[in-house]
């Protein structure tokens, strides 16, 4: 096991095994044939290291300005550019006016978050490779039926393939977290726009997941239901017994009911 040591800061936990680095750069496929990656949170530049060495054009975005100083002293003779700022509440239409993809070791705390951008982002973002918290990963990637299944799952597989790679051990990280954490991959798919109102479906699926253990007839009782849509036997299930086609056919039974 290869490892390299961190320096702390902010209260990250830093990759250390250059392994399990090099096997996460590997992961990025290249999908759609995109010439340019984002790292987010490059940190000391551990991943980067491998990115570096792969024809894209690559971009790093950091929000810790010694980490900024540290990456563009480190990186002075590569063809890379530095941005300091935060992912979160970056707008990259500039930058990126065609697709491109997503790698980086996401900060526990905004997994979640990035992956919300992402999905305001999708029609830039051809793939993401991301390690995360376990438990996050497992729920982005988990199919319906399943009681991790929920808002990220039904709103990221309605425009990305998504895959689980492999899970990475607290012993590669200094300092070592106290959960596991997993690497996954989202490849963008040929849906363009889903075949409903988007907004609405989005809106559906978060209000269906925030009262899970609810009836969707119950869960979605804040929307407005006419007493036409009431009777949509679909609304007898949990929102986690649904997959995207079933929740786009919602979400277009209640606009239809809506016009009536």
């Amino acid at each position: 096991m290869r490892k390299v040591k961190a320096k702390k800061h902010l209260g990250q936990h830093f990759l250390t095994d250059l392994q399990v680095a090099e096997r996460i750069a590997g992961s990025l496929s290249g999908h759609q044939q995109v010439k340019k990656v984002l790292e987010i949170g490059p940190g000391m530049g551990v991943l980067t290291d491998f990115l570096v060495q792969q024809p894209w054009e690559l971009f790093l975005i950091e929000i810790d300005e010694e980490s900024v100083d540290y990456l563009l002293e480190k990186y002075a003779d590569r063809d890379l550019k530095v941005i300091k700022g935060d992912f979160l509440h970056r707008e990259f239409r500039t930058l990126f006016e065609e697709p491109y993809a997503i790698i980086g070791n996401f900060p526990y705390n905004i997994s979640s978050q990035i992956f919300f951008r992402v999905l305001e982002e999708r029609h830039h973002v051809s793939e993401i490779v991301g390690m995360l918290q376990k438990e996050v990963a497992e729920r982005i990637t988990s199919k319906k039926g399943n009681k991790t299944y929920g808002i990220l799952s039904v709103l990221l597989q309605a425009y990305y393939e998504v895959e689980y790679l492999f899970s990475v051990p607290p012993e590669v990280f200094d300092p070592p977290p106290k959960v596991n954490s997993g690497v996954i991959r989202l490849k963008r798919n040929a849906i363009s726009k889903l075949d409903c109102d988007e907004k609405l479906f989005f809106r559906l699926v978060k209000q269906a997941f925030n009262t899970r253990r609810k009836t969707l007839r119950n869960a979605l009782k804040p929307l407005g239901l006419s007493e036409a849509f009431k009777n949509e036997s679909m609304l007898g299930l949990r929102a986690e017994q649904l997959g995207v086609e079933e929740f786009v056919y919602l979400t277009q039974q209640l606009e239809a009911s809506w016009k009536q």
